[in-house]
């Protein structure tokens, strides 16, 4: 409990003199370079008062020239504070639209071009999700998915979302697969209680949507990077590689 104690604080306490000054400096330059630092250092630092170690491998083989497809699995909630401040330059992330109703948060991550998701099942909303996120990409940033589309809630690998992958083969940028092991353990879905502990965080060599056919032979290629570096208990090699939701 201590953990989660020293988390919120810091971020609350932190949090509201980065929005007092950093939204107007955003809104005043057009810029949110800065704001977007100061919300990764603010991230990284929380984890690491509350005791959270992170592990990071693989970095070394991102081009910072280029930009990225970032895919992820999703164990936990603290999957976002502990990836997204390791990703070179700044990301724009796919998320749920709700997200964007939380006060003072949800403006900044408009600010910040992140791509809202509707769960809506209709197709419709798929397709303005991946052409928003195309627009971003071709802003020059890089862009997020937690491909499964929610937390795993036993920390298996789920069934991935088609979205991304569309996008990918779109644009024809590159898929970095990242593979995320140990929160589960420390933040459950459904408790807010965070226990210290150790991050495991994998950046696997890019994936590029023109050395495949199709779009399933991507979804495989990337699933397999993915579960390579998790624990064999994670891997869910029983389940299909897609559903039928639409991301």
């Amino acid at each position: 409990m201590l953990s989660t104690i020293a988390i919120v604080l810091f971020y609350l306490i932190m949090g509201f003199p980065a929005a007092l000054i950093g939204l107007p400096w955003t809104l005043l330059r057009r810029d949110i370079s800065f704001l977007y630092r100061w919300a990764m250092w603010i991230s990284n630092t929380g984890l690491k008062l509350g005791g959270i170690r992170i592990d990071v491998s693989g970095r070394e083989q991102l081009d910072p020239v280029r930009h990225y497809v970032f895919m992820s699995n999703h164990v936990s909630n603290l999957d976002p504070p502990v990836l997204l401040p390791l990703l070179p330059g700044r990301t724009s992330v796919f998320l749920k639209r709700s997200l964007m109703k939380i006060p003072l948060l949800g403006y900044a991550m408009r600010l910040g071009d992140f791509v809202p998701v509707d769960r809506d099942g209709r197709v419709e909303s798929a397709k303005q999700s991946v052409e928003r996120a195309r627009q971003v990409i071709d802003s020059g940033l890089h862009i997020t998915s937690f491909v499964e589309g929610t937390r795993s809630r036993d920390g298996r690998l789920l069934p991935f979302k088609k979205g991304p992958f569309y996008l990918a083969m779109e644009t024809g940028n590159p898929i970095v697969p990242i593979s995320i092991w140990g929160t589960e353990s420390m933040m459950k879905k459904g408790s807010v209680r965070i226990t210290p502990g150790t991050a495991h965080v994998v950046f696997h060599a890019p994936v590029w949507p023109r050395d495949y056919a199709t779009r399933e032979e991507l979804m495989a290629a990337v699933r397999q990077a993915i579960a390579s570096s998790l624990p064999a208990w994670m891997r869910g090699d029983d389940l299909v590689l897609s559903n039928d939701r639409s991301a």
